[in-house]
């Protein structure tokens, strides 16, 4: 890739911010297109000058880098986005994950690693800050044991009982139950205690609250 990167910096610290963009251009293989205090700024460079990765901070004022990250990503496929913050949390990290960055970077990187994030960003490669991997491969292993345990789970209930515990984590009654899924409401109830019975839970609210725990 022989073309300079793109980029468009948003930072509200004026001076940390300055510091990114005369980093960033000192090296050859950069071009900063503008820099921004703030995330609605942000968008409205994004929509413009159209760079190929956006280096962005999470608190910021009018629009935080998470919120814009999701407006961009949604609107703007092609353009990857790379966090730099100094929140090394987990629901800064997750969240930014879920709106769709493509790196996650702490404040205390070297450049180097800064830069490094932001080509494999342009190259649509994942960067991740080396100090955040364990948290992030331990979530991921929750999610997939979460997951096989509600297998496990389920897999003693029929499809229709599925179906009427979705319903009952929904907060519907018998009666709504049997006119959405065409069935009577006797035969909703035998449902219901078959529901209970394999699940061992005591009530109707248990299996609500069930169902909303297991991503019913």
């Amino acid at each position: 890739m022989n073309d300079l990167t793109k980029v468009v910096v948003a930072e509200d610290d004026s001076l940390l911010r300055r510091a990114l963009v005369e980093l960033l251009s000192l090296d050859g293989g950069f071009e900063v297109l503008s820099d921004v205090p703030n995330g609605q700024m942000l968008l409205e460079h994004v929509g413009v000058v159209r760079p190929h990765v956006v280096l962005t901070d999470i608190e910021m004022p009018k629009l935080n880098g998470i919120e814009a990250t999701k407006a961009i990503v949604s609107t703007f496929p092609e353009i990857a986005v790379v966090i730099l913050t100094k929140f090394g949390d987990d629901d800064n990290l997750f969240n930014a994950m879920r709106a769709g960055a493509s790196g996650y970077v702490l404040k205390d990187a070297p450049i180097e690693e800064i830069k490094q994030a932001i080509r494999e960003a342009r190259e649509g490669e994942a960067h991740l800050n080396p100090a955040l991997v364990s948290r992030v491969l331990g979530e991921f292993q929750r999610i997939a044991n979460a997951a096989s345990e509600r297998k496990a789970l389920f897999a003693e209930l029929t499809r229709r009982e599925i179906e009427v515990l979705e319903l009952i984590g929904k907060g519907m009654r018998n009666r709504a139950i049997a006119e959405s899924l065409f069935l009577s409401e006797k035969t909703v109830k035998t449902h219901v205690g078959g529901i209970l019975r394999k699940l061992q839970l005591n009530d109707r609210t248990e299996a609500a609250l069930y169902a909303k725990e297991h991503g019913l």
